[in-house]
């Protein structure tokens, strides 16, 4: 029995393939495959927009219709440009309007591939959106039909180019650069105005406070301590600082006030300088009881006297303006005398005070300082006898220029602990006390009554509120339960007697 072998052919081995030949046919089919991947968006992009015949186009602009016929069509679209020579940009833009109202169809035919094609009729429902005007004669826009494009519609407007944006000046921070420089005025000025006010009130305390002053030798106890140590000044504010002597005959203690400028605040120091005001410092001394008689007298500026006479109680109650004695030697002119009596005016300003302080001569050089003085043994508050003297501070270097004024202080308390009315004065001070006296327990009465009243009225109010608020049946039980009441209280009372 004869063995057949088989061979294979190369049709066979094509059909059939084995080992290196299957690897070269996938890889020739994967490459064909990319290929035809590659080629198929160019294809489909070289095709016109379906729904349109280039046949249908030729005879359309072939007709011989006129042109007024167009005008019951529908606008006519704009015009759509094919380009060949980019097949990977196929989309444009929708072309730019024409003022030209007839459409006009340009064609190439000795071009083999044209570069577009200008379509009037088309599908509505295939493009939304699109401006509905002329199309332009040319789809190609250059840079001199831009122009002219420009020129002859104004209201086509393009987007110009980005220009850097320039730097902004220094005026652009006009209010910022004012703000942060008032600040630093205003902190400036805080430090600078709180020194200088300390300064002032230490030149006082070292010249007047300190050891063989004035105060150091008619007090023995200066300073808010009970110490050496103490300090001589509290300070309250940056403007306020107060000083407290005690230890002295006929008075409970002094306490001095000193009230600056507001330095440290700006706006004030501007205010002031439009309206200006004095440092001053105030000096009140607490009387014993039974070291002052009664007294009641003020000296000040003319001006400023009869302000004082209308606004403080006890000067409206007891006191009036003094008229200058005749013949005899007085203040200055430029100062006014608010007394209860002549007398204690006299006494209060006789010649050691005039040739020191209050006379004419004395007063144009030392009294400069000066505001105002008031004694009085009916001062409203915990203390009713009080001295109150109120003088203007001079600058720092200037201190010694008030030395007069400051000794006034213990002088008038030495003179008002020792000093007594005569029996006549003394009979008109305590009729006009009681007097005064009867018209406060008057007043304090009326005060009393219409409290009283008031209450009762709000009474009054609270229960007629309450009765409108009730019912019928309920008002009517009330009404004769107040009806019972009256009639009882009208009947005459009888008396019960036993009989043996």
């Amino acid at each position: 029995m004869a063995k057949h072998s088989f061979s294979l052919s190369p049709l066979s081995s094509f059909i059939l393939p084995r080992g290196d030949t299957l690897f070269y046919l996938i890889a020739l089919f994967s490459i064909l495959s990319l290929l035809i991947h590659h080629l198929s968006p160019v294809s489909a992009e070289s095709r016109h927009f379906e729904g349109f015949d280039a046949d249908e186009i030729d005879d359309f602009g072939d007709s011989d219709e006129p042109i007024s016929a167009a005008k019951h069509l529908p606008p006519p679209p704009p015009t759509t440009t094919l380009s060949v020579s980019d097949p990977i940009e196929s989309h444009h833009g929708p072309p730019r309007p024409s003022s030209d109202p007839a459409p006009q169809v340009t064609s190439q035919p000795s071009d083999p591939k044209p570069a577009s094609t200008s379509f009037e009729v088309w599908d509505e429902d295939e493009f939304e959106g699109i401006p509905q005007s002329p199309p332009s004669d040319s789809p190609l826009i250059t840079e001199s039909d831009t122009a002219a494009s420009s020129e002859s519609d104004p209201g086509l407007k393009l987007e110009p180019e980005s220009e850097p944006e320039s730097p902004k000046s220094i005026s652009s921070y006009t209010v910022e650069i004012v703000c942060v420089s008032f600040l630093i005025m205003f902190v400036i000025n805080y430090f600078t105005g709180k020194k200088e006010n300390e300064k002032l009130a230490l030149a006082w305390a070292s010249k007047f406070a300190t050891k063989d002053s004035i105060f150091d030798k008619n007090f023995s106890l200066l300073g808010v301590g009970e110490t050496d140590d103490s300090p001589l000044l509290l300070k309250e504010g940056q403007n306020v600082f107060k000083f407290y002597a005690s230890g002295r005959r006929f008075c409970q203690g002094l306490l001095a006030t000193m009230e600056l400028k507001s330095r440290h605040d700006l706006i004030s120091r501007l205010y002031n300088m439009v309206v200006p005001c004095k440092d001053e410092i105030t000096f009140e001394v607490y009387m014993n009881d039974d070291a002052m008689d009664h007294v009641v007298v003020a000296v000040a500026k003319k001006k400023l006297a009869k302000t004082m006479q209308k606004e403080t109680t006890d000067l409206q109650r007891f006191a009036s303006l003094v008229s200058p004695p005749s013949g005899k030697k007085w203040i200055a002119e430029e100062l006014a005398v608010v007394a209860e009596s002549k007398e204690v005016a006299g006494d209060m300003l006789n010649e050691t005070v005039l040739d020191q302080v209050f006379g004419d001569k004395a007063y144009e050089k030392f009294g400069k300082g000066f505001i105002s003085m008031h004694f009085s043994d009916q001062h409203l508050g915990s203390h009713k006898k009080m001295l109150v003297f109120k003088f203007a501070l001079p600058d720092a270097k200037n201190m010694a220029d008030m030395t007069r004024l400051v000794a006034l202080v213990p002088y008038y308390i030495d003179l008002i602990g020792r000093y007594k009315l005569s029996s006549h004065a003394r009979t008109k001070t305590d009729g006009a006390r009681m007097k005064v006296a009867q018209e406060i327990y008057k007043e304090l009465q009326n005060a009393r009554q219409e409290a009283l009243q008031r209450k009762k009225a709000e009474q009054r109010k609270k229960v007629e509120e309450a009765e409108a608020k009730l019912g019928a049946e309920a008002l009517r039980k009330k009404e004769a339960k107040d009806r019972a009441r009256q009639m009882k209280k009208a009947m005459p009372k009888m008396k019960m007697t036993r009989t043996g």
